[in-house]
């Protein structure tokens, strides 16, 4: 097999990675659609969840690519 063991427990870490990332990006809504909020707007959505989500995708890249 092209991909060892090493790789693939790698390729787990990533999606676990990635997996954080998107939790990272939900919630914070309002319970009322007729209210605004303004929470969706926020750091952690904003630039916290995409660069874990870019760095998940970085380490699966990394574990497909890299002779392990």
């Amino acid at each position: 097999m092209a991909i060892t063991n090493k790789g693939i427990s790698i390729m787990i870490a990533g999606v676990l990675v990635m997996i954080a990332g998107f939790i990272l990006l939900a919630g914070g809504g309002s319970d009322d659609p007729e209210v605004f909020s303004w929470a969706m707007f926020d750091a952690r959505r904003l630039v916290a969840a995409p660069i874990v989500i870019i760095a998940g995708i970085a380490i699966e890249i990394i574990a497909i690519m890299k002779r392990l």
